[in-house]
């Protein structure tokens, strides 16, 4: 791969989702939502790439994975109105069969383009297949980790919003809005374990998910960025004030020390 291709690949995806925005207020703020996240994530990516000590034909390939990572997303939120998976579609699943149909990856050679589909296509499973190993493995592990690191700062940026206007709040909230947290959420965040979706109840419960994100995250430098912007601390500051919550974030915190402290 080389930088003409990813200049073309960029351009296709400014085209293709300008062609999302119209007249709903409600309906451009959430494509602006995952408009602005894949760039950012491009730079999650590039920052990953630098600190792996990638080669340049890899970071590459890194940008372009990062670029279309969420493009079913955009088809998703046209059709059903909702990024949640489980009520809609997958769109890790639909981002592929979109870049097939429209042929978008058809310049790179055949063992690129299977690279850039595959993280896509594992870049949302709970779990990344256990048979998965060299090239294909690690952009798979880079764009989870990417994902997630801009997905703590939106999280942040929005709780936030939420919180000071909840009123004139244009994004989707997909869980009830009130002061009960889960129990067992917060016996999984003990246990340092992931979180099936499908047991959130409430928009806290969310908040508490995000924290065990840092259980699945693949590198050091991943955690280092989570430490140094402080995303951890920031999500508590949109929780209540409870001592379960507070030994949960306890737990969290050592886990990532103790893993930055080791290097693995």
């Amino acid at each position: 791969m080389n930088d003409e291709q990813l200049i073309k690949l960029q351009s296709w995806f400014n085209t293709y989702v300008a062609g999302f925005y119209g007249d709903d207020r409600y309906i451009n703020a959430n494509i602006r939502l995952k408009d602005d996240h894949s760039r950012r994530v491009c730079n999650e990516m590039l920052y990953l790439a630098g600190e792996l000590k990638l080669q340049p034909n890899q970071r590459l390939l890194a940008e372009t994975i990062a670029l279309f990572h969420d493009i079913g997303r955009f088809e998703q939120f046209k059709k059903f109105q909702t990024y949640h998976d489980p009520r809609s579609i997958n769109h890790c699943l639909l981002g592929v069969q979109i870049l097939r149909q429209m042929k978008v990856l058809d310049d790179l050679i055949p063992a690129e383009r299977q690279l850039v589909e595959q993280a896509i296509e594992y870049h949302g499973a709970k779990d990344l297949p256990p048979n998965l190993a060299g090239d294909c493995l690690l952009y798979s592990q880079m764009i989870r980790d990417a994902d997630k690191l801009d997905i703590f700062y939106v999280m942040t940026v929005n709780y936030k919003r939420h919180k000071e206007d909840p009123e004139n709040f244009d994004l989707e909230v997909e869980l009830p809005d009130e002061p009960r947290c889960t129990p067992e959420i917060l016996e999984a965040i003990l246990a340092e374990q992931k979180i099936d979706y499908a047991k959130l109840q409430t928009w806290n419960d969310m908040k508490l998910c995000n924290l065990t994100w840092v259980y699945d995250v693949n590198f050091v430098p991943t955690l280092k960025c989570i430490r140094q912007k402080r995303y951890i601390e920031l999500i508590l500051e949109f929780l209540p004030d409870t001592p379960d919550i507070r030994n949960a974030a306890r737990t969290v915190l050592a886990y990532i020390d103790s893993r930055i402290k080791s290097g693995r």
